[in-house]
């Protein structure tokens, strides 16, 4: 079953929200996954001489769980992830819950896909209400779910 919506069905100003804890195995998971073991992510004793004064999540970790999301608004409708831009306003460590918010900024109608361009602005912060990232994204969507689906 589809959970996503359709480009017909969501409007400018509409808000989707998700909460996930961030882990040690997403850390962990990460950066074996991308071959990135920079120390500020792996190594505790390094990290808590920088800036962080501690171990912090990889960048695309908290992306990651931002654009997920985003994929999750438009399943089964989505048809190209065509852009993804953020900024990270501060650091993540694991244990940090996020909350990301998703909303509907912009919609370009492109028949020629029988549906149309979403625009996203995305703000990701922590368990307390510190933000994290901000993002913009576009997606190419359906208007409804294909035939079947």
């Amino acid at each position: 079953m589809f959970l996503g919506r359709g480009y017909d069905e969501i409007s400018i100003g509409d808000r989707f929200e998700r909460v996930m804890t961030l882990t040690e195995t997403h850390i962990v998971l990460g950066a074996g996954l991308f071959n990135d073991f920079n120390p500020v992510h792996v190594n505790q004793q390094f990290a808590a001489q920088t800036i962080y004064q501690g171990r912090i999540a990889h960048g695309y970790l908290t992306s990651n769980f931002m654009a997920a999301h985003l994929g999750m608004i438009v399943e089964g409708t989505g048809i190209a992830y065509l852009e993804h831009n953020i900024r990270f306003t501060a650091p993540v460590r694991a244990g940090d819950t996020l909350s990301s918010v998703w909303v509907v900024s912009a919609k370009d109608d492109k028949a020629k896909y029988d549906g149309g361009i979403a625009s996203f602005t995305g703000i990701c912060t922590n368990q307390r209400d510190e933000k994290v990232a901000e993002a913009e994204a576009k997606m190419l969507m359906r208007k409804q779910l294909p035939a079947g689906g």
